[in-house]
């Protein structure tokens, strides 16, 4: 899984032959990782330590009612693009887009040793890249149009899930206490927990934190303002 693969310019057309190309997930891997699983480590799913990012557009729904298909379709569009870059730009594997909302991992497959403080800082650049475009979008949205990002790290199980549809995903405690943080996050809020925030406390110096009442959880979750 180590061997370098040219995935651009013509050094990469045998592999694209065989249909080997850059992944939809992160252009700096290529498909082979997508396989791995079945044809390559010979298990449907593997354990890993890893950071899970979940990021949110709020409004959309409402603003939908006084924008055409095209123009929330176009929103949507450049919402999916400031996620996928910022996510590539620190090396985080952009897993799911789940109608508003998109799901990433990091360390995975490519490993990194402060992935709780790339994924803070992938978070900051989504938040940045959507406020900088977020003019573009006509319509009453008087600010309501924004984004909401829970981040939460641990052990995890990724891998091949299903039987008559493969998914090819992280699932456990983790994945679902970040997308319950990421559901508690304020308009333009990045929330993340006590493990992230052990993690990249270099990047959150004055961050405060306060209780929260997550769904489906019986104690309150400690979340940190990043």
């Amino acid at each position: 899984m180590r061997v370098p693969i040219p995935l651009r310019g013509v050094l990469s057309v045998p592999f694209r032959v065989f249909g080997i190309r850059p992944s939809r997930m992160n252009p700096n891997t290529c498909t082979i990782c997508e396989l791995m699983f079945t044809r390559v480590m010979k298990a449907r799913k593997v354990t890993i330590d890893a950071t899970i990012l979940f990021a949110d557009l709020r409004s959309y729904t409402s603003l939908s009612q006084s924008l055409s298909s095209a123009e929330m379709g176009g929103l949507l569009d450049s919402f999916y693009d400031d996620c996928a870059n910022a996510i590539w730009q620190f090396d985080g594997l952009l897993n799911k887009t789940i109608g508003d909302a998109v799901m990433a991992v990091f360390n995975f497959p490519i490993r990194q040793e402060d992935h709780a403080r790339q994924a803070v800082l992938a978070a900051r650049e989504i938040q940045r890249a959507f406020y900088a475009r977020r003019a573009e979008f006509s319509g009453p949205s008087d600010g309501t149009l924004s984004v909401g990002v829970g981040i939460h790290s641990g052990e995890l199980s990724f891998g091949e899930f299903g039987r008559s549809h493969r998914d090819l995903t992280a699932i456990g405690t983790v994945v679902n206490t970040a997308s319950r943080a990421q559901s508690a996050a304020g308009a333009g809020q990045i929330l993340v927990t006590q493990a992230v925030y052990e993690q990249a406390r270099s990047e959150l110096p004055d961050s405060t934190a306060r209780e929260y009442e997550l769904k489906g959880f019986d104690a309150p979750v400690r979340l940190y303002a990043a």
